[in-house]
């Protein structure tokens, strides 16, 4: 029998919070999640959810209010599912970022004494991101574009939004009136049915060339003249605008054919300096950084950590469109991308190529099949550079690693529960944890990068 119940009001202090930035608190030593919620607060909640071992409650009004809460700045805020963290102060999330990493290195990693930096932060965290996509719906009030709602697929329309560059905005604005006045249909995920699903945007930060891409269940738009027409007169920065044609019935965004209907199939930006830094082309698939401020603090710590001298050969694993293995290109002898998605593995040749890189292999593969296979060819990595996906890195790697012994492995991470697990293993086989460098790609959410070092015991 759980002490709450459910529609029931309580009031409870808020003693912690969750990797995911809901406060939680305990009512008769009974666990309850509440969104919005800051440690430090005194809350009226209503449960909402009652579950054998927690319970998750709904925020009604904060009797004691925390030091570190703040009006959020975005008037979809509440509905949205995005920026979760907009009530709290940017220097509080900051410390909420560091907190995290170190509990879950210890907890999880079970590893003391790490060092563990303060979370770089943005010195403007917002109009961060590069790429935003707008799911398209049409509801009883009409045509939504926007984000989904928390833990939803219900789309809220959002005039504005304060973490993308401003032009994403007037270009939703443009594609949503074409759509409205010209009774465009939109997908319905319940049936299959209707025209457009996505709208994207891409924006290149050191080039100002914007790219626009209309994800569609078909292989055109009626009209699709005049809105481009539109929007180049509008937004003359658009330097490409694509249909992608997505007829599945998926979650999945993109789907696998583009057609060029105005510019370029692809648009450039520059990483590490202006045009002084390495260039990229960027495809409506290509997978880029969404924060190029941030993106520049992250590599320039994983090459710091690196230390590379020159006479190095540098594995880099996970490797995507080949951003890192460029940035270490400058200063390794050899450095060897892997990366499963053959698409990527095409850009980051093609990256590579447009920068005059010569001192870079890249290799299509799963890297727990390719890397052992290279380790029993003799092709061995002085330093070894991973950055996976949520999921962490596969067990396979990990042991090939310990095998491998090389000098440096710098681990770059989104997410800390399964670095923390990693970190455990390597530590294990062999590998001192000398420090991690948390940096804030995603302003306002809960995410957080890290950089970490190790090196042979």
């Amino acid at each position: 029998m759980t002490p709450v119940k459910k529609n029931e009001v309580y009031t409870m202090d808020i003693t912690g919070m969750t990797h995911e930035g809901q406060g939680v608190g305990r009512i008769d030593n009974y666990t309850v999640f509440v969104d919005g919620a800051l440690q430090g607060e005194k809350v009226e909640i209503k449960i909402i959810k009652v579950n054998k071992n927690y319970g998750v409650g709904k925020l009604l009004k904060i009797i004691e209010v925390s030091k570190d809460r703040v009006d959020p700045f975005c008037a979809s805020y509440k509905r949205c599912g995005g920026c979760s963290l907009q009530h709290m102060s940017y220097e509080a999330t900051l410390k909420f970022k560091t907190d995290v990493v170190k509990e879950s290195i210890k907890r999880i990693g079970k590893l003391e004494d790490v060092v563990v930096h303060d979370a770089i932060g943005m010195e403007v965290p917002q109009n961060y991101r590069n790429k935003a996509q707008y799911p398209v719906g049409r509801y009883k009030d009409g045509v939504r574009v926007g984000f989904f709602a928390k833990r939803s697929h219900e789309i809220i329309d959002c005039p504005k939004c304060v973490i993308q560059y401003s032009k994403g905005d007037l270009i939703k604005s443009i594609v949503k009136d074409y759509i409205c006045e010209n009774g465009i249909s939109t997908y319905d995920e319940t049936t299959g049915e209707g025209l457009v699903r996505h709208i994207m945007t891409r924006f290149g930060f050191k080039t100002g060339e914007i790219m626009v891409v209309l994800v569609i269940n078909g292989r055109s738009i009626p009209g699709q003249g005049k809105l481009v027409e539109k929007l180049v007169k509008e937004v003359p920065e658009i330097k490409s605008i694509v249909l992608n044609v997505n007829t599945k019935r998926t979650n999945v965004i993109l789907g696998e054919e583009n057609i060029v209907l105005y510019g370029n199939e692809s648009i450039t930006d520059y990483i590490g300096g202006d045009v002084n830094g390495f260039k990229f082309n960027i495809s409506p698939q290509s997978f880029f950084q969404v924060n190029p401020v941030q993106t520049e603090v992250l590599y320039n710590k994983a090459l710091e950590y690196a230390g590379l001298t020159g006479n190095e050969t540098v594995f880099d694993l996970y490797c995507g469109i080949g951003t890192i293995s460029l940035f270490l290109s400058k200063k390794a002898k050899k450095v060897y991308g892997v990366e499963v998605v053959e698409a990527a593995i095409k850009d980051a040749k093609e990256n590579a190529r447009i920068n005059g890189v010569e001192n870079v292999e890249f290799i299509v593969g799963e890297a727990e099949e390719v890397i052992p296979q290279m380790y029993r060819k003799g092709i061995r990595a002085d330093v070894v550079v991973v950055d996976p996906p949520r999921k962490g890195c596969d067990e396979e790697v990990l042991k090939t690693l310990v095998d491998m012994a090389p000098d440096r492995i710098v681990y770059v991470s989104c997410n800390p529960s399964t670095l923390a697990r990693d970190l455990k293993y390597l530590a294990e086989g062999g590998f001192c944890v000398r420090e991690v460098q948390p940096v804030d790609m995603f302003p306002w959410t809960s995410h957080v990068e890290c950089v970490t070092l190790m090196s042979r015991l």
